[in-house]
């Protein structure tokens, strides 16, 4: 889902996650067609990511939010 959003890299989510890219690019075509089958559209985030550190000062700098279903 977090790719999906285009959050991070897959290098960045797969270091986040401790797996390797070829673990989450599986993940990622598993994930695809289940969420085609049920009509879920992921919209793209306003917020990128490129290093953990990156992913760090966001959360460290925004306030509790309310967290939305994704379909």
């Amino acid at each position: 889902m977090l790719y999906l959003r285009k959050l991070g890299t897959r290098d960045l989510l797969a270091q986040l996650f401790g797996i390797n890219t070829s673990t989450l690019t599986r993940a990622v075509h598993q994930v695809q067609p289940l969420l085609a089958e049920y009509g879920c559209t992921i919209p793209p985030s306003t917020a990128r990511f490129r290093t953990p550190a990156d992913v760090t000062a966001f959360l460290a700098n925004s306030s509790p939010t309310k967290i939305k279903p994704a379909c």
